[in-house]
């Protein structure tokens, strides 16, 4: 069997509004001024405090719990009013669909959302059932730690050389290198082409219809016999 990883925000679905919403009220939690859209995207893929981590910098470290606490409350909020729904990306559910009904294929996702939020995606776009393996920020270190890819190989049996983890960030790049998988980056997220290759993806693609070709190519599938 086959283990085709996908990343969340970025990859399945266009979040970038509802997370700049979540960041800024993190900020204003604290007093502290929010980054330019290009610098606050970026971190896009990484878990919440390690975000914000990366946005503060090392004189903030001590706000971040604050932070990440009214991020999380501003999305349940928000969810609860209905307000927080990301589309998914042209062509995503007719591949998810496609990769779902072969049967040498399982699906899986990881991802720097915690797994409410995954539960949700799945809940607003009729997702349930697609996902063998779903690994979160709620038990594994941030991208790129290898750990959510192992997590999901031990959980399938998948080998390694049988896994893809499909993403739009160098974080989801690198944390594919780290467990010895493949990847392909996706051009209509959060990181430009350069630093997708640069961070170690096999091939990066512009279409979910580019999409089955690609998975094809590196596992060396024989077409013939699936």
């Amino acid at each position: 069997m086959y283990l085709i990883i996908f990343d969340v925000d970025g990859t399945l679905v266009d979040s970038q509004n509802t997370i700049l919403h979540g960041l800024q009220v993190g900020f204003e939690a604290v007093g502290l001024p929010m980054p330019d859209r290009k610098t606050a995207l970026s971190i896009v893929g990484r878990s919440l405090e390690a975000a914000f981590s990366d946005l503060v910098g090392p004189d903030h470290q001590d706000k971040i719990k604050v932070m990440a606490d009214a991020y999380r409350a501003s999305k349940i909020a928000c969810r609860e009013q209905g307000l927080d729904i990301d589309p998914l990306y042209p062509g995503a559910r007719e591949a998810i669909e496609r990769l779902h009904a072969r049967d040498d294929m399982l699906l899986g996702i990881a991802t720097g959302k915690a797994l409410r939020g995954v539960r949700h995606m799945q809940q607003t776009h009729g997702l349930e059932g697609r996902f063998v393996t779903i690994q979160t920020a709620d038990t594994s270190p941030s991208k790129p730690h290898p750990d959510m890819i192992h997590r999901a190989m031990a959980e399938t049996g998948a080998e390694a050389s049988n896994t893809v983890m499909i993403g739009d960030t160098g974080f989801d790049m690198a944390m594919a290198r780290e467990a010895g998988a493949s990847a392909i980056g996706v051009t209509w997220g959060y990181h430009d082409h350069s630093r997708l290759v640069l961070e170690g993806a096999n091939t990066v693609i512009d279409s979910f219809s580019d999409l089955d070709r690609a998975i094809e190519e590196i596992l060396e599938i024989n077409k013939e016999t699936v």
